[in-house]
């Protein structure tokens, strides 16, 4: 997933259904989580979101934040990629 001239690691997808089951498991009730490209560390994590209100203030999509870049949002029950 992912992989791509601007990001040239691909995130497996194993590890993506570990990070959709994590938001969902834990016990503070996300509703979105953010895959994020490290271009220090050229690997991808999850970072997790309460509500659309949280989404917006802390993620514009694509823009750097340091070294890293929210390159997509998913609804952690639907699955479904969220435009921002």
């Amino acid at each position: 997933m992912f992989e791509g001239r601007d990001y040239p690691k691909s995130l497996d997808e194993s590890q993506f259904e570990i990070w959709l089951e994590e938001g969902r498991e834990n016990p503070i009730n996300y509703e979105y989580m953010l895959v994020i490209w490290d271009e220090f560390e050229s690997t991808y994590k999850a970072e997790y979101v309460e509500n659309r209100a949280a989404l917006s203030s802390i993620a514009i999509f694509g823009v750097d934040i340091a070294q890293e870049t929210v390159i997509a949002v998913y609804d952690l029950y639907s699955e479904s990629r969220i435009a921002i």
